[in-house]
């Protein structure tokens, strides 16, 4: 059942069902005063939500196709716009767009921003056909949520939108992003401690970030970060490929089975980066290594342009270097002027299979391998 639901100033349109497994009641905002492209229906919704929430049976709660522009200005006390807490068979469709308020704290990064959508603790969800455009802050955050799949899910805003992650992954296992569309100013998909068990395909990102698996080891006794899929992807003009940071003099944490292939770059800064001395604006103690294991890492069967020489990065931990890493039938092109195309890494020793000299990490090209 929905624990806790807050609207404020969001263009939506949604059908929400609580459970699908069974018979269910239905709820109608409409016959509590909602009506489209109304004023404000923050009264009717919770009056429709009460009744739901207070149903013997799994609810099912419509919402009229419509904009809304509520005229509170308030955010949840989570500091999202809307947040969906401790649901079970949870299935979200439509179409949900926030409000842009571009230059409200300069180039500063505004912590009271909210995020567009929060999911926390939801299991076996499903979100599908959902737009959410020009947000303030991250599009979508996910947390503590067991089996939950986003697909054909759409983010846009402009690439000079700061903080506006498309999704936010943390302490979350078994997410499926599929067949989305990804473009704003910061990390496309970013996945924090203790994500497990995910899996993104058939994304296309850009501008933006990249995809991250991001600035581990801020916290103590984070949770490690295991089992992770990139498949099928395109990324264009972005400032990543797919990376793996850490934080340098961090707590000890462990990033392992990570996987990235069958992907395709587009004029990408970094296509392929392992980052150990994270340390943006200098305020970290850079000079003592990271203590965040990463181990059985793998890029394959991964092409397309870069925008700078050093098209792959492997700066290792020196303190718990890599082990596993394993470099597969990469072709990359760099179209700069600034000097050939080239690799540069440390404390690692890579597997390299079907990847040119200049990509190698210094290790001597194997033979190549059979797929194409």
């Amino acid at each position: 059942m929905v624990k806790s639901i807050g609207i404020a100033k969001v263009a939506f349109l949604l059908v929400l069902f609580v459970s699908t497994a069974r018979a269910q009641s239905i709820f109608d905002a409409t016959k509590d005063g909602a009506k489209a492209n109304g004023p404000d229906i923050n009264a009717a919704l919770t009056s429709t939500w009460k009744k739901a929430c207070a149903s013997a049976t799994p609810s099912k709660v419509l919402i009229p196709k419509g904009i809304f522009l509520l005229s509170a200005g308030k955010t949840t006390e989570d500091g999202g716009w809307v947040t969906f807490q401790r649901i079970e068979g949870f299935t979200f469709s439509g179409d949900g767009q926030g409000a842009s308020s571009w230059g409200a704290c300069g180039n500063d990064y505004c912590k009271q921003l909210p995020i567009n959508m929060r999911f926390d603790f939801i299991t076996n969800g499903l979100v599908q056909d959902v737009t959410s455009l020009n947000n303030k802050q991250f599009h979508v955050n996910v947390l503590g949520c067991k089996n939950a799949a986003f697909h054909r899910f759409t983010i846009t805003a402009p690439a000079n939108s700061k903080n506006t992650d498309g999704i936010h992954i943390g302490r979350s296992s078994g997410i499926e992003i599929t067949d989305s569309k990804i473009a704003m100013g910061d990390d496309c998909i970013s996945i924090g401690g203790g994500a497990r068990n995910v899996s993104i395909t058939k994304v296309t990102c850009g501008p933006g970030h990249g995809i991250n698996v991001e600035s581990l080891g801020q916290y103590e006794r984070e949770e490690p970060v295991v089992r992770i899929t990139v498949k099928g992807c395109t990324l264009t003009n972005t400032d990543n490929g797919m990376r793996i940071k850490t934080w340098p003099a961090s707590y000890a944490g462990s990033a392992s089975n990570m996987h990235f292939e069958d992907l395709t770059m587009v004029n990408v800064s970094n296509p392929i980066i392992i980052d150990q001395a994270y340390c943006p604006h200098n305020d970290c103690n850079a000079k003592h290594p990271s203590c965040v294991k990463i181990n059985n890492v793998s890029f394959k069967n991964i092409r397309g342009t870069s925008t700078t020489p050093i098209a792959v990065k492997l700066a290792c931990s020196s303190g718990v270097p890599c082990d596993s890493v394993e470099l597969a039938n990469i072709d990359l092109k760099y179209i700069g002027k600034e000097g050939p195309i080239s690799s540069e890494c440390s404390n690692v020793k890579p597997k390299v299979i079907g990847v040119p000299n200049a990509l190698a990490c210094g290790s001597p090209t194997a033979a190549p391998s059979r797929k194409a």
